[in-house]
């Protein structure tokens, strides 16, 4: 049973504001990678951006609404195949995780790359991710298929799922709040890879203190509608259409 009309259109209007910010903080890959969100209340029903259209210009109504329960093929060249068995896996075997955010970010995907992907604790932003990230190594092609839902069993508890070889995944109760994980994610990373980069030895932190700074970011979690109304208010005012 879906949700009121009213929810579905600012979910829509959220979705699109977070292509379009996504794309200025070139977190994106033109028309690859994909955000989803269940309006119904079973988690089944999701709306996904079509294949095709650059994250830039989003718009609330390109946003497509798929059923969990069918395939690619009911949906033709409209929806990617390979977003679809992501998407379609997490949202059927993870029915709490109502928004799923996939990217291929320059610095997560660069983690992804390395022997040992694991984010460790060197700054504050990055103890936010303490013990909170499902690692995959066991990357096997495309995540179409069975790739999917192997990738879909491993979120757990957790948050975010980072995809070895590949790049990473922010579940979450709503656009804003997994947005913000997959945002922050993202400049954790950037500041893990600098770091490394220097050949200098990195000054991580106790996981006392990452533990600690983890749960105080987790308190904070009430805060991130505030950081897509912040987004969304500069939309209104520089690209109104992305409402349309």
């Amino acid at each position: 049973m879906f949700k009121i009309n009213v929810e579905i259109n600012e979910a829509r209007c959220d979705l699109a504001a977070l292509f379009r910010w996504t794309a200025r903080e070139s977190m994106h890959e033109g028309i690859a990678n994909h955000f989803s969100y269940s309006v119904s209340d079973d988690g089944q029903q999701f709306l996904m951006n079509p294949f095709g259209v650059h994250f830039s210009k989003m718009r609330a109504s390109d946003l497509l609404l798929l059923d969990a329960q069918k395939t690619p093929s009911d949906y033709g060249e409209l929806v990617d195949p390979t977003a679809w068995w992501i998407h379609g896996a997490m949202h059927r075997n993870n029915p709490k995780a109502r928004c799923v955010v996939h990217l291929h970010s320059h610095y997560a995907t660069a983690l992804s790359a390395l022997k040992n992907p694991t984010l460790p604790p060197i700054d504050q932003t990055s103890c936010r991710f303490f013990n909170r990230v499902a690692v995959d190594l066991g990357f096997d092609g495309m995540g179409l298929d069975n790739e999917a839902e192997r990738l879909s069993a491993l979120l757990g508890d957790n948050r975010i799922v980072l995809m070895g070889n590949h790049g990473f995944m922010t579940a979450a109760e709503s656009p804003a709040l997994t947005f913000d994980l997959a945002y922050f994610y993202e400049r954790a990373c950037r500041t893990y890879i600098t770091a490394l980069s220097t050949g200098l030895d990195l000054s991580i932190l106790s996981d006392t203190i990452a533990e600690k700074t983890a749960k105080q970011w987790e308190m904070q979690d009430q805060t991130v509608d505030m950081h897509l109304a912040a987004i969304r208010r500069i939309l209104d005012e520089e690209e109104p259409e992305y409402q349309e």
